[in-house]
């Protein structure tokens, strides 16, 4: 027996019934991130894997355990292109942000606002709301002396203005500040005296997190690592500077300003090593366990750090499979119906058919037909399946007569008309021009 082939684990295929809904949303973030100055750009979907390893952090457990790399074949020799060194995007800010540097855009203008849309890749367990391919909808923004309260607000809001156009409903938007890079290493070393005494009550995960990682502590789901930090005092605002703390509190009055609602969080603080001062978390809780919608924050010394001149950045991610999750069930549609279905009624006519049929497309209207034409009834299925406005009949009688019946499956209505000189009165018809 042939074997029959299946999809990867951990991911999808998204079937033409699904795409209305996939291209819905892409269609509102592309009007809503055009309002605020965003630019879409489009990155590959491999890179050096030393880019994520140094942008993440050797530490995180994404490059630990989830990155996906491209293995050099095991014998060069052989015919093949070999790729070795490389790894499947796992975010897309590393990659946004080579391409800031490769391009120079920091020359070509003071402020870089780009998005992108496209899938990512993660060696995750499989589970519902989590896929090894998933697909992103992020922005960064990037330029010399970005780094100001109201940018960062601006971030925020458009995170939730982007929610709120695709529908979405009881999302919650949490904040927290990590400070510089000065603080946050004040604050590491503060997390490792408050939680070194109670280091046998972690999770296997959390004890090696407490020296590369300590901040993931913080935000583990597992209950007693959470129960232990229920516990502990966290009021860690005196391990930053005052600079820090001024910073994030007008953050805040700018959200309050917009009229953005959100919930300070001590225990939000993002697993990738790259972030500083704010951080946020979209998170729905109809979702379940995996409740995140999206998150993102500041990152000041990235573009520095790999390469580039000293720029302040932030940005952040939104999930689609999350979100059309949080939507619920969606009508399963075509995204475009076809303007006509040809039906044709008797197998000598297939050929005029074929040539009318492509006539009409070069006209610009969409239709097509059955190259293997059943009965009526089957062939009016297939119209319908397509969700045809409108049926044009070909059969001996109509053709002796130089007309096609053409009916409007909305009212019911049929006519026929006359195409034996030209096409004008059909296409004006099918164009809703009649």
């Amino acid at each position: 027996m042939t074997k029959q082939f299946s999809v990867p684990r951990g991911t999808n295929d998204i079937l033409p019934e699904n795409i209305f809904a996939w291209r819905s949303l892409e269609d509102s973030v592309r009007k809503l991130v055009h309002l605020y100055g965003y630019q879409e750009i489009r990155t590959p979907i491999f890179e050096e894997t030393e880019l994520f390893a140094r942008s993440m952090g050797q530490t995180s457990d994404v490059v630990q355990k989830q990155m996906l790399q491209l293995a050099a074949q095991p014998k060069p020799e052989e015919t093949g292109v070999v790729l070795s060194g490389l790894a499947l995007r796992p975010e897309a800010t590393a990659a946004v942000v080579r391409a800031y540097i490769e391009n120079s855009l920091d020359k070509k203008e003071p402020l870089s606002k780009l998005f992108y849309i496209g899938p990512m890749f993660r060696g995750e367990r499989p589970q519902k709301g989590r896929l090894r391919q998933f697909h992103q909808v992020g922005v960064e923004a990037l330029g010399p002396g970005s780094a100001s309260p109201y940018l960062d607000a601006e971030v925020i809001a458009l995170a939730v203005h982007l929610l709120e156009a695709l529908g979405v409903e009881g999302f919650q938007l949490k904040i927290n500040n990590l400070g510089s890079l000065d603080d946050k290493k004040n604050l590491s070393k503060w997390l490792r005296e408050k939680l070194g005494g109670r280091l046998s009550d972690l999770c296997s995960d959390c004890q090696d997190r407490f020296e590369r990682n300590v901040f993931r502590i913080l935000d583990c789901k597992n209950p007693t690592c959470r129960e232990v930090i229920a516990k502990t005092n966290l009021n860690y605002q005196e391990c930053f500077s005052k600079e820090s703390v001024e910073y994030f509190s007008k953050t805040k009055e700018a959200l309050s300003a917009l009229g953005i609602s959100y919930q300070e969080s001590m225990q939000l603080v993002r697993g990738l090593d790259y972030y500083t001062n704010t951080v946020f978390e979209i998170t729905a809780p109809s979702l379940g366990s995996q409740d995140a919608l999206g998150a993102g924050g500041r990152y000041n010394h990235l573009v520095e750090e790999l390469g580039g001149a000293k720029v302040d950045a932030i940005g952040f991610a939104l999930g689609i499979e999350r979100i059309l999750l949080a939507l619920g069930e969606t009508k399963k549609v075509l995204a475009q119906p076809m303007d006509a279905f040809l039906v044709v009624l008797a197998p000598t006519l297939l050929s005029k058919a074929f040539q009318l049929v492509n006539e009409l497309r070069q006209s610009g209207v969409s239709v097509d037909m059955s190259y293997h034409p059943g009965s009526l009834k089957s062939q009016m299925r297939m119209a319908n399946k397509q969700g045809a406005r409108f049926v044009i009949l070909l059969g001996e009688d109509e053709d002796r007569k130089g007309v096609v019946a053409v009916k409007n499956m909305e009212t019911g209505e049929q006519k026929e008309v006359n195409i034996k000189n030209n096409l004008e009165e059909l296409i004006a018809l099918l164009n809703g021009e009649k």
